[in-house]
């Protein structure tokens, strides 16, 4: 049997690769749209892959449904909002601002906490939110533009996908009686379905990748979106969100470096500041959840 410290190590190291996989997979993610294959259908490809191949170990999850089937629905319209509007940021937006954007999640569910679930807000906790509000804002203002807002559709994406996130989070910590397995399915079918309601909706015509391209979205989603998303979970349910919150600020640190070492994309000073800002309370909010709280 494993040590006790090996039991701590692994949820760990899972969390630390789930992240940090999360911060690189924006690269495949672009070669895939740079051969037709993009945006809302690139998503669906991705995430219907993980979720077929996920299916002879979840489907035994789904009489959980039942048991909280409003939650439950909650969470795969938040999930499939939060990966939709991710992928579409990174096809478009500049990396390391889109991640730093998303990282405010944090501390829309602190607001959610306290809002929603009654959770108090210490002064630190207050402090973080004015900290990272401040950074967000510093990346937002455009002295051209005159009041701090989003640029455009990558930065409204890179938003409303953190806060999707920070909801999702709240409702799985209302989700205490359910599987990992089932909460993973959620995941996956939410963005499914609400993949297909923006197909329909909008109108969006069907790509005509090549075979090899529609063939490497599939392989990506299996062995990228599938595995990093059980890493994360596996993570996450094996610590305490507040110390799992931190270790996932490591999606920064890949997401700068591969930004750097793979395109040419500049971050201005100004956008650095912020930045630092984002994480700082970030970390605050993380740091100072109590464990009891999760």
């Amino acid at each position: 049997m494993p040590s006790n410290d090996a039991r701590r190590f692994y949820p760990i190291a899972a969390l630390l690769i789930g992240a940090s996989l999360w911060g690189v997979i924006w690269y495949p993610m672009r070669l895939l749209e740079g051969g037709g294959l993009g945006g809302v259908w690139l998503t669906l490809t991705l995430y219907g892959a993980a979720l077929v191949a996920s299916l002879p170990r979840t489907a035994k999850a789904i009489p959980e449904f039942t048991r909280q089937p409003l939650l439950l629905t909650l969470l795969m319209i938040a999930a499939g909002w939060t990966n939709i509007a991710f992928v579409e940021a990174v096809l478009e937006g500049n990396i390391l601002r889109v991640l730093l954007l998303f990282y405010l999640s944090p501390l829309w569910a602190t607001l959610m906490g306290w809002a929603l679930l009654r959770e108090h807000i210490t002064r630190t906790g207050f402090a973080s939110l004015i900290i990272a509000m401040s950074g967000a804002l510093l990346m937002l203002w455009n002295p051209i533009l005159g009041w701090p807002w989003p640029q455009g559709k990558a930065d409204w994406m890179a938003l409303t996908s953190g806060f999707a996130f920070a909801l999702s989070n709240v409702v799985v910590r209302k989700l205490q009686d359910i599987s990992i397995a089932a909460k993973s399915l959620s995941v996956w079918a939410g963005v499914v379905l609400v993949g297909l309601v923006m197909i329909a909706g909008f109108s969006l015509p069907m790509p005509y990748p090549g075979g090899n391209i529609f063939a490497g979205a599939i392989v990506l989603g299996v062995l990228g979106i599938m595995v990093m998303t059980l890493l994360v979970q596996y993570g996450v349910t094996h610590m305490p969100v507040h110390r799992s919150a931190v270790i996932a600020l490591i999606e920064l640190v890949a997401g700068a470096v591969s930004q750097q070492l793979l395109t040419n994309e500049i971050v201005t000073m100004r956008e650095w500041v912020g930045g630092v800002l984002i994480v700082v309370g970030a970390y605050l909010a993380a740091r100072v959840s109590s464990p009891k709280d999760y």
